[in-house]
């Protein structure tokens, strides 16, 4: 076979060109597939680029609109969006092999970068390189979600109150925090309708207002869940949505337990104060007089009543253990002598033991 019969022509110019293999069914045909590499290259252009890009950023969180979503970006800077979105905007052509691209930002003023974009890549084994020049301009502006968050708008209410007292300043403030720890980790995972609103302190307790009813119920049972106590719901209509579906707003009411850690009881049994020692799932303790281990199941009104707390106890002088079952300590206030119950937790070797008195009696206290 002669060297003419084995090539083609160029439709374009007439010269002749190597036969090229006819794709594989189902591959997609190339109309330039015939043409010379000199016609080819005539109207070859390895990068599509276009000639300006506008990109929006929430002045509040730095999100960027990308069509009709707002999309967090890991950015630095603008220079770091505008990287971002020419790197989406480019196009290279899908006969290039071995790509590669830099890019060197220019800023020309404040809201105004020049990308400038260098190419290089390989067709019909030919090198090529290619620059082109793309205009980012920064505007700023104001996404759904700060737009909201500016507005006060809230879906929920969760009301942090506790039985028959008021919250501690170390509950008020634990609460806030697993409130505004647990958005943040939304935040963290990309939930966008994920927000505080607002934080309000009151007499009774904080007020946490969140931006959705299933964040509500979340941080409600979080609060439960780590410092004792229940949850009711109280859903509120307050509109219809665009598809006639009604909208509520709910307030969580969390009512922390009667009692805290720290707390000295009277639980009402004849047996002697319990020391608390936790409130979440049951209220648990130990006994004063024997060091025995209490539990009993939160359940309505728990039974029982305050008597002092660990903050009231005072250290006193060790007189003599007397045996297994008493010790005599001075008391703290007459600095008699007096014999009291010795229980289990006490250290007979010890010279000062912390008490407490009440009108229960005088205890000696765990260390």
């Amino acid at each position: 076979m002669s060297d003419s019969e084995s090539r083609e022509f160029c439709p374009r110019c007439g010269d002749p060109v190597p036969t090229r293999a006819e794709p594989l069914p189902g591959e997609p045909r190339d109309r330039d597939r015939r043409l010379c590499d000199a016609c080819y290259f005539d109207d070859f252009d390895l990068v599509d680029a276009p000639d300006r890009i506008e990109v929006l950023v929430c002045s509040g969180c730095g999100a960027v609109q990308r069509g009709n979503r707002w999309v967090d970006v890991d950015a630095r800077d603008y220079t770091d969006v505008a990287i971002d979105e020419v790197s989406e905007a480019l196009g290279v052509h899908v006969d290039a092999r071995d790509v590669t691209w830099a890019v060197d930002p220019e800023q020309v003023d404040e809201t105004t970068i020049r990308m400038h974009c260098q190419f290089t890549g390989v067709v019909r084994q030919t090198p090529l390189e290619e620059s082109v020049v793309v205009p980012v301009k920064i505007s700023r502006g104001t996404c759904d979600r700060c737009g909201r968050i500016a507005g006060g708008y809230y879906a929920s209410t969760v009301q942090v109150r506790a039985t028959d007292r008021t919250p501690t300043p170390e509950e008020r403030s634990r609460a806030v925090e697993i409130a505004e720890s647990h958005v943040a980790d939304k935040e963290g995972d990309g939930d966008r309708e994920a927000f505080v609103t607002e934080v309000k302190e009151t007499d009774d307790g904080p007020n946490v207002k969140l931006s959705t009813n299933g964040l509500g119920e979340e941080v409600s049972r979080r609060i439960t869940r780590e410092l004792g106590g229940d949850v009711e719901s109280f859903p509120t209509l307050v509109t219809e949505d665009g598809d006639g579906n009604e909208v509520y707003r709910v307030t969580y009411a969390v009512r922390l337990p009667k009692f805290t850690p720290g707390d000295i009881i009277d639980p009402e049994d004849d047996d002697g104060p319990v020391l608390v020692t936790s409130v979440t799932g049951n209220l648990k303790g130990v006994r004063l007089a024997t060091g025995d281990d209490y539990e009993e199941p939160f359940e309505g009104d728990t039974p029982g009543h305050r008597l002092a707390t660990r903050d009231d106890a005072v250290e006193t002088t060790v007189v003599t253990v007397e045996d297994d079952h008493a010790v005599q300590i001075l008391d703290p206030e007459t600095y008699a002598a007096k014999t009291v119950p010795r229980p289990d937790f006490f250290d007979p070797d010890a010279e000062t033991t912390p008490v407490v008195k009440t009108r229960a009696g005088l205890h000696v206290l765990p260390e």
